[in-house]
Order: structure tokens, then C-alpha cells, then sequence
């Protein structure tokens, strides 16, 4: 369960079935790219980063969505809990 007030701000790592370099880096809001390969073969391309809230985080989700790449697991890294000034 988040925190009261949870504004989604923090480092995550999501990562998707399918191979993306990163020259897509500028399409995912600068997060870093990587690519390896699962047990089986399947490549599976790592998005690390930080994102500045949820809406960030749906819009990476969207574009995932968008380019038809199978997501795996979406988590969050580190939460940054600081209060917006």
C-alpha cells in the first residue's frame, strides 16, 4: 500500500519482453535501456530510471503498450518521499 500522499516520484525498473536499444532512451523520459536474455532465449530489455511522478510512470506504460512490447514486471527501485517545496 503507498503512503498518504503518494506522489509516485522514485527510481524504477520495468522490464518488457522484446529488444530495444538505447536510442530509444529519448522516448522513455531518459530512463536507461539494457538488454539481456531470459533462461529460455527471450531477449528482455531493462528500462532504469527516474521518473517525476505517476503520470511519468502511465506515460513510459503507454508507449510500452503503444510499440506492442509484452510487459514483465514494473517495480519501484527507490521511492522519493520528499515534499515538493
Amino acid at each position: 500500500m503507498n503512503p498518504p500522499n503518494f506522489p509516485g516520484r522514485g527510481t524504477y525498473e520495468i522490464k518488457v519482453k522484446g529488444h530495444l536499444d538505447e536510442r530509444w532512451s529519448y522516448w522513455f523520459e531518459g530512463m536507461a535501456i539494457s538488454t539481456d536474455f531470459s533462461g529460455d532465449g527471450t531477449p528482455v530489455t531493462t528500462f532504469t530510471g527516474q521518473l517525476v511522478d505517476q503520470a511519468a510512470l502511465h506515460s513510459v506504460l503507454a508507449r510500452i503498450r503503444d510499440i506492442h512490447m509484452p510487459l514483465i514486471s514494473v517495480n519501484q527501485i527507490e521511492a522519493d518521499l520528499k515534499d515538493e517545496a
